[in-house]
């Protein structure tokens, strides 16, 4: 029986099989209550009622009901098999370490990634409760392998010219303003799915996000705030909406690529049955077999036309910072994880451009 007072000074006791065990804990016992880090079994939570705490609260925080659903099943699938029953007070970093390893071996890494940060999101929320006064997670990482990082597809200026020339003359009325605005204006899908005709300023020539389409089709706000942001449109694409616009049929939403139903376009269709059919007519897919049959698939989905904006505006010169705020990026490092490689390359053209402007003027004549 150890017998010990924690950092509130009340009187503590615990019971252990071993004397061993019981003098190995109080050291680790008393040197948490030194810390201010000490919590009670008592006075703690299963991780499957932290797990139900953490739920509660991201609902009230008005999250997207897909996200909410992607860490509930994180916790159903994944953590309450491993440790549901497990007190977060018995919890250590060593312990989480192996549910790290656990998790590697059994899921993709970048399933694993995503499970392991789902823990130390619910033991913070226990932690900001009270429940516990540490979160042993802190710290415990999982390196995403560079084989598991996704190749940024970029279509080339060549593939992007054929595809508007295709949407120009496409059937469908509103192919040619949608594939202007998605590869010039850089957008999310579901910015696109969302954007209203409010958000565009026909006079400065702006694109002005601030409300997206979820997966289920609801309207709301950006997922972050670096979301909100004008976008600098082409004279082309103002043009081209003037034009959709007059044929446009109108919705209760004023959105500027409405379903037939008037409501938000599904990622789908907008990607298979807008987009898919133009870059089958340009030349840009790939032939798949299925059942004997040879089907012709698209090229590039519409993320791959976020990276073309991306690059063509990088190809321009624009600085790292006015491309993060373009793209929505909620910091400079998403921009340069991304499209690094991307900005070197621009400065180096630029290096090679000048020295052949040198070699054939001189320094001094160039000005």
């Amino acid at each position: 029986l150890v017998d010990y007072r924690d950092q509130a000074g009340k009187r503590r006791s615990k019971q252990f099989a071993r004397k061993k065990d019981a003098e190995s804990w109080l050291v680790s016992a008393a040197w948490q209550v030194s810390q201010g880090t000490h919590t009670h079994d008592r006075d703690s939570v299963t991780v499957r009622e932290a797990a139900k705490l953490y739920l509660a609260y991201i609902d009230t925080e008005g999250l997207e009901a897909t996200t909410i659903a992607g860490y509930e099943q994180h916790i159903r699938l994944h953590l309450l098999p491993l440790c549901g029953e497990i007190k977060l007070s018995q919890l250590t970093k060593p312990i989480v370490e192996s549910y790290r390893d656990q998790l590697v071996r059994k899921l993709s890494r970048p399933m694993a990634i995503r499970v392991l940060r789902t823990f130390r999101a619910l033991i913070a929320e226990a932690q900001r409760r009270g429940l516990i006064a540490q979160n042993v997670a802190t710290g415990v990482n999982i390196k995403r392998a560079f084989r598991d990082s996704p190749d940024l597809i970029i279509p080339s200026k060549e593939a992007l010219k054929a595809i508007i020339n295709a949407a120009m003359t496409s059937e469908e009325p509103m192919a040619y303003s949608l594939a202007l605005v998605t590869i010039f204006g850089g957008l999310r899908a579901s910015e696109l799915r969302g954007l209203a005709w409010n958000n565009i300023n026909f006079e400065t020539g702006l694109l002005n996000i601030s409300q997206r389409a979820d997966s289920k089709g609801l309207i709301g706000p950006p997922k972050t705030k670096a979301g909100k942001r004008s976008i600098p449109m082409p004279p082309a694409v103002i043009v081209a909406l003037k034009s959709w616009k007059l044929q446009c049929p109108p919705t209760k939403l004023r959105l500027v690529f409405p379903s037939l139903a008037g409501v938000p376009m599904s990622h789908a269709y907008m990607s298979k049955r807008i987009m898919g059919p133009v870059q089958i007519a340009a030349g840009e897919y790939y032939t798949q077999i299925v059942d004997d049959h040879s089907i012709l698939r698209p090229r590039y989905g519409l993320h791959a036309f976020r990276h073309a904006a991306a690059s063509l505006w990088i190809d321009q010169q624009v600085n790292p910072k006015r491309v993060q705020k373009w793209m929505g990026h909620s910091n400079i490092q998403v921009t340069f994880d991304t499209y690094g490689h991307l900005f070197d390359q621009a400065e180096r053209d630029l290096i090679i451009a000048t020295a052949v402007q040198d070699s054939v003027l001189g320094k001094n004549d160039a000005t």
